[in-house]
């Protein structure tokens, strides 16, 4: 497995690179607020759920694409906010659903996530609410 540095200051001190598909890497972060410039353009599982304060992370960056927890969606919508405000970025996103994979944990997102919901230019790649995160990600981007 092959890791980039985190931010300073954490007391973590790599982010898992669990695939590279063409010249994007997947990189596995618990949490949303570990994004940083060097992450610009490459895929992100985040163990973060996708309200707003966490969304505000998720924008930073343009990526390629940005996957969160739903955290169970709340009221208005309010766990996936995320996907709303990654799509006015112009940045595709999912969420995987909290059944499926727990939160704070991007790897077991990545091994047993199910999407849950999708932006629209999420669905214009080729991602689709009931698939398994990983293998949609592996279908859309290792297709390149």
């Amino acid at each position: 497995m092959v890791t980039t540095p985190m931010p300073s200051g954490d007391n973590v001190t790599s982010k898992p690179v669990v695939a590279v598909l063409g010249n994007l890497r997947v990189l596995l972060l618990d949490s949303i607020t570990w994004v940083e410039a060097i992450d610009t353009g490459q895929i992100i599982i985040s163990g973060s759920h996708g309200g707003r304060s966490a969304a505000e992370y998720a924008i930073l960056f343009p990526l390629a694409l940005c996957c969160i927890n739903d955290a169970g969606v709340g009221k208005d919508r309010a766990g996936i906010v995320a996907l709303d405000m990654l799509e006015a970025r112009g940045t595709p996103g999912v969420a995987f659903s909290h059944d499926s994979a727990r939160i704070g944990e991007a790897r077991d997102a990545w091994n047993h996530g199910v999407i849950s919901h999708c932006n629209p230019r999420a669905v214009a790649l080729g991602f689709h609410a009931g698939g398994h995160l990983r293998a949609a990600i592996e279908r859309v981007f290792g297709a390149r």
